[in-house]
């Protein structure tokens, strides 16, 4: 493929190349990461989510000293936030690095980063999942941190977009002015800051988003790769439609189809030419509606006949 490739599909309007040009639905960047953000237009991002590489040895990365890895990881986040608008936020997803057999908990470090260039911690979301490296002389991890920050105090977040059925819709207020009212919020509860999405929806509390292995319908040559699930609830909660969400570590484009498939800009960037190109054909196949991806869904609740609790009040019903 030649750069620069333009291509329109179902409206949407794509373009692949080594820099950002305004005037598209989604882009696609091969590059430096910091050479690509150079040519991008401040304040235009109400997200900037991503996966950084952990400095731990994996296929794409290139291993250095931690104090030089954390001196690059600060470089490119300054870089974001002059991308991010006033209302934005950021969406650090992160794990452990481990060296001699110690674990460096990495939110802890980037916690410091963002608070020195006045980002403020909103919530430290836990991912658990349950698949992955089994250690022999510590507990195996199971969980990585999505560690979400904004810009300021006015920021965009839709938690009725997001909400999960509440388990006793029915349960009702014994006193007070509410007295005999349903107590519980019709729309469905806060799923609060652990995630673990059980099977095919967001039926429980907590959310089981399972990392993608090999048996995961969206597997590709990718080693570490972002479940599209996993970034869509951040996309609903924290931007609006036709909002920009930007990928400065886009790998196969996870983040960017999660902004597709709800109606938002989506800009990434990746050095690898093969996980970009990766990219691409995945949002072809995106908005051809072919891609291979974990359902999302928010079925009702269904109570048991004899859980008056747990029965949807009539009244929501009207």
């Amino acid at each position: 493929m030649v750069f620069p490739n333009e291509i329109m599909l179902n409206t949407k309007k794509v373009l692949y190349s080594k820099m950002f040009k305004e005037g598209y639905d989604v882009v696609l960047g091969c590059d430096d990461v910091l050479e690509f953000i150079k040519t991008m237009p401040r304040n235009m991002a109400t997200l900037v989510v991503t996966s950084p590489p952990y400095n731990i040895g994996k296929p794409y990365e290139e291993v250095v000293a931690f104090e030089e890895y954390m001196k690059w990881q600060e470089r490119i986040i300054t870089g974001c936030v002059e991308l991010l608008k006033p209302n934005g936020s950021i969406c650090w997803e992160v794990g452990n690095y481990i060296e001699d057999m110690e674990v460096f908990p990495l939110d802890i470090y980037f916690y410091r980063i963002f608070k020195k260039l006045g980002f403020k911690l909103r919530n430290r979301i836990i991912w658990y999942f349950g698949h992955g490296l089994h250690a022999k002389q510590r507990f195996s991890g199971r969980y990585e941190v999505i560690l979400w920050f904004t810009k300021g105090n006015e920021y965009v977040f839709n938690l009725d977009d997001v909400r999960i059925p509440q388990k006793y819709p029915g349960k009702r207020a014994y006193k007070g002015p509410n007295n005999g009212k349903p107590t519980a919020h019709r729309l469905g509860k806060n799923p609060s800051d652990i995630w673990e999405i059980l099977a095919t929806d967001w039926e429980k509390t907590l959310w089981n988003i399972p990392n993608v292995k090999a048996s995961h319908p969206e597997k590709t040559v990718h080693s570490c790769q972002f479940p599209i699930e996993l970034v869509e609830r951040l996309v609903l909660a924290l931007t609006n439609e036709r909002d920009t969400v930007f990928d400065p570590f886009m790998g196969v484009g996870s983040s960017i189809i999660a902004a597709l498939l709800h109606n938002r800009i989506g800009i990434g960037v990746d050095k690898e030419r093969i996980y970009s190109d990766i990219a691409y054909h995945r949002i072809m196949q995106a908005l051809k509606g072919n891609l291979r991806k974990r359902a999302l869904g928010k079925p009702i609740y269904e109570p048991k006949a004899t859980e008056k609790v747990a029965r949807i009040p009539p009244e929501w019903k009207t």
